[in-house]
């Protein structure tokens, strides 16, 4: 079995009598795209933090790619791309010259630092405006010029922290599509966002976290059925004919829509025995699914307890 690309192990870190991560125990696969999840001041950023070694820990330990991060960070730094949330650029260099600037903290030929470079800038849209100081630059093309900068020693690990902030739907759907050749080239990718639909589209996995713990981990299935579990299940039945009156020990509630539709909200998958039932009735079902929660159903109403309040 390969070694995990980030080991967390009971990370706990404290700022006087504010606990930001608390025991935090977290594994994410080689190869894939782990979406970082959390309200403002939950912890995603001193996790982050700690994990590039940055921040000292009270408790725990991280590796990164099999190597502690305490005891071997200049050859984790070597093999990693960080995109920090509000990461600045050298605005009087040109695109060019930031580029360059960054790759000079690695072991590149002049060659092959030409044509990193030149491969990065046409990657993001910035090729034609490569000897433009960057201080002319959009927001959003101070955005690109950054995850080419992320991209410049050709990381096997991605850590980026809302690397859509700040960008307009083609630069969003740019880094998206990046973030998609990355895991498709082998590599991992580690990122935080805001955007629950993007969270949503990109991740192999999630994990979600508030006031410093782990609250949930796994794949979007495996999280809405934890959801479901707890919160229970939305059944939307249709009949060719009215429905009867439903009754099963496990049903919360029945919201009637129509007289041959209705929503049955219940602690347990019963559609079997709602599938007997109106089978023995005589009715012909046209529809018996259960309306799975979005990520954002399971962020606002799990972490939060109510719908965004």
């Amino acid at each position: 079995m390969p070694s995990p690309a980030i080991l967390i192990e009971n990370l706990t870190k404290s700022y006087g009598t504010l606990r930001a991560v608390d025991s935090l125990t977290l594994e994410v696969n080689e190869g894939e795209i782990f979406g970082f999840l959390g309200p403002n001041g939950a912890g995603k950023t001193t996790t982050i933090l700690s994990m590039l070694n940055l921040v000292i820990p009270d408790e725990g330990r991280v590796e990164l790619l099999g190597m502690d991060v305490t005891k071997e960070p200049i050859r984790i730094k070597e093999r990693l791309g960080y995109l920090p949330e509000n990461a600045t650029i050298y605005g009087e260099l040109t695109a060019w010259k930031n580029l360059e600037f960054f790759a000079n903290f690695y072991r590149m030929s002049n060659a092959e630092k030409e044509r990193r470079i030149t491969e990065l800038l046409k990657m993001v849209g910035l090729w034609e405006v490569r000897y433009r100081k960057a201080k002319t630059f959009s927001k959003g093309m101070k955005q690109r010029l950054l995850i080419a900068q992320t991209f410049i020693n050709d990381p096997e690990l991605l850590i980026l922290d809302e690397p859509t902030s700040g960008l307009d739907p083609e630069g969003a759907h740019l880094v998206k599509r990046l973030i998609r050749e990355a895991k498709a080239e082998g590599r991992t990718v580690f990122f935080s966002s805001h955007v629950l639909s993007e969270v949503e589209e990109l991740s192999d996995r999630v994990g979600i976290i508030v006031k410093g713990k782990l609250k949930a981990v796994g794949t979007l299935g495996e999280i809405k059925r934890q959801f479901m579990e707890l919160e229970g299940y939305e059944i939307k039945v249709e009949t060719k004919e009215p429905l009867p009156e439903i009754e099963h020990p496990e049903i919360t509630r029945v919201e009637v829509i129509q007289p041959n539709r209705a929503i049955i909200f219940a602690r347990t998958d019963i559609r079997e025995d709602l599938s007997r039932y109106l089978s023995e009735k005589g009715l012909t079902i046209l529809r018996l699914d259960i309306e799975e929660p979005s990520l954002e159903d399971v962020f606002l109403r799990t972490i939060y307890g109510r719908d965004g309040e």
